[in-house]
């Protein structure tokens, strides 16, 4: 399962429509590592100035790994995620996060670079084959 919902949030999703605020709390709640990696790299692009930060680093373990993936392969969850710290996530190989103000200077063009499929195959690499 992806996330863990408690029963007061189901009731809600049941009545209607969820607000961002606790959708996000129930995924940092559920998936602490993901929600760990990604406010890191937001931390970090902001702390940068650059408009652009990423993690590179592998995660611990596939338990790790999983939350990372799930969390960036579900439209609901990035997209909660992106507009909860104001940024654009980009993803490569299982691990690589990366977060892009948009707004910054050079930031729109270094996210399309990112997002490439140009750059996803200059990313590879014979330890990722398995990620």
């Amino acid at each position: 399962m992806s996330l863990t919902v408690d029963d007061r949030l189901l009731e809600k999703a049941m009545r209607g429509e969820v607000d961002d605020a606790s959708f996000v709390a129930c995924v940092r709640d559920s998936l602490p590592y993901a929600w760990e990696v990604v406010s890191g790299v937001v931390a970090r692009m902001r702390d940068g100035g650059a408009g652009f930060a990423d993690n590179r680093t592998p995660p611990p373990d596939e338990r790790a790994r999983g939350q990372l993936l799930r969390v960036l392969a579900s439209d609901a969850m990035r997209g909660a995620l992106e507009r909860h710290f104001g940024v654009r996530l980009a993803f490569q190989n299982c691990h690589r996060v990366a977060a892009f103000d948009l707004a910054a200077d050079g930031a729109a063009a270094r996210y399309e670079r990112f997002v490439s499929p140009r750059a996803q195959l200059l990313n590879q690499s014979p330890e990722l084959v398995d990620c």
